[in-house]
């Protein structure tokens, strides 16, 4: 099984990547968490592997983390979740907000992940409430955002990007600006990720 995979990055897109390991293009399925943090085309990439064997294909999916690859597996263990959906899934949440939606039963949060219903939210929370582990749920994910996220988190919808992209971005903005930032600054980091620069 391959569990990991350095090469070049030779094709890029949402969704899936070709990694240029000696020679040997491998495609590889990504969540848009992974899409969003690639390097440029031509250079050298390191991605976590999870190999799914089926009846008539081998499929690679890749992550940059490795909590993202046993989350992934995590989901892959629940009924009725497929590698696909499951990409879906991390696509649509940050892995911290996940973790701590299905330990909380945050029914609303995962019924708000595209292609996630009601039942496969409970399945979700009956299933990996258990195997998640509590510390990795933390107190900054389980409260609740600020005025400020708020803001910004607005204005970038407004613009027309989407929920789940920009809840992310915003996250990252935030954090590198520090509680002294304002709303100016965070958009302004959020627009300069947004724009992969």
């Amino acid at each position: 099984m391959i569990a990991r995979l350095t090469g070049k990055l030779a094709v890029k897109n949402p969704g899936e990547i070709i990694l240029d390991v000696g020679g040997v293009g491998y495609q590889v399925f990504i969540p848009l968490s992974t899409f969003y943090e690639l390097p440029e085309r031509g250079e050298i990439l390191s991605l976590q592997i999870q190999t799914i064997v089926r009846d008539d294909a081998i499929e690679l999916y890749g992550f940059l983390t490795l909590q993202e690859k046993e989350l992934f597996k995590l989901l892959l263990g629940v009924s009725k979740i497929g590698p696909k959906l499951a990409t879906g899934i991390l696509s649509g949440i940050a892995t911290d907000e996940l973790k701590t939606a299905i330990v909380t039963g945050d029914m609303l949060k995962l019924s708000s992940i595209p292609g996630i219903g009601r039942k496969t939210s409970e399945r979700l929370i009956l299933e990996l409430r258990d195997k998640i582990p509590k510390a990795h749920v933390t107190e900054e994910a389980v409260a609740v955002p600020g005025e400020l996220f708020d803001d910004v988190l607005s204005a970038l919808l407004n613009l027309g990007y989407k929920r789940a992209i920009a809840e992310n971005v915003v996250k990252r903005a935030i954090n590198e600006a520090g509680r002294d930032g304002n709303l100016e600054d965070i958009i302004r980091l959020s627009l300069k990720y947004l724009a992969g620069t």
